[in-house]
């Protein structure tokens, strides 16, 4: 398989539902995404990233197109997460690297509602299948908190390897906090991909 360029959609059948991880769109899905993050803001909040270095929050538009400007450029994979075309949550890989390390690392999270389905783990596996397949990258990692039980459970479903603490390795929910990584590369993963291990 070739690399298709950004923007790029992917998906598949899951527990009788339609999982499709694609762009956001910058007109259509301006109000339900609003809708969904005010909805998951409690479930979230513990969970979400933020800047040490506090900044004007670029707007819904012009985050959108920075990050199909990444996309574009190869370094970042931004796709919201939709159930049965619902927008459901989100799943990045980001920080991609070329070079001699072909690696990036994959930040996700899902509304409370479709929570405790297999939605996130399946969604997480086929953009791993994507990167390894059609990015042709080597490595992807996860990092967690250690508090973190649901995402444990993610990367735990996937079989990813504990590769230990980094101490307080990103800023969240206002602080600097330890993450446990977990990685998996692509000559451990195999033919039938993550989503194979899934359903096997």
């Amino acid at each position: 398989m070739s690399r298709r360029p950004w923007p790029v959609t992917i998906g598949g059948a899951w527990g009788g539902s339609r999982i499709e991880l694609r762009p956001l769109h910058p007109r259509r899905d301006r109000e339900e995404w609003g809708a969904l993050r005010r909805e998951s803001s409690a479930w979230t909040g513990p969970w979400d990233s933020t800047n040490p270095y506090p900044q004007e929050a670029l707007s819904y538009r012009k985050a959108i197109a920075f990050q199909d400007a990444e996309g574009r450029a190869g370094r970042l994979l931004p796709w919201v997460l939709t159930v049965d075309g619902r927008l459901a949550g989100q799943v990045h890989v980001f920080s991609i690297v070329r070079g001699a390390q072909q690696g990036g690392t994959i930040g996700y999270w899902i509304a409370e509602r479709y929570a405790g389905r297999g939605i996130t783990p399946a969604a997480v596996a086929m953009a791993i299948d994507h990167c390894f397949g059609v990015e042709r990258l080597h490595r992807i990692e996860i990092n967690v908190r250690p508090e973190n039980v649901n995402s444990l459970r993610v990367v735990e479903k996937l079989g990813l390897r504990d590769e230990g603490v980094r101490r307080s390795f990103l800023h969240i929910a206002g602080e600097w906090r330890d993450h446990r990584t977990f990685a998996v590369t692509a000559d451990e993963v195999g033919a039938g991909g993550l989503v194979g291990r899934l359903s096997g």
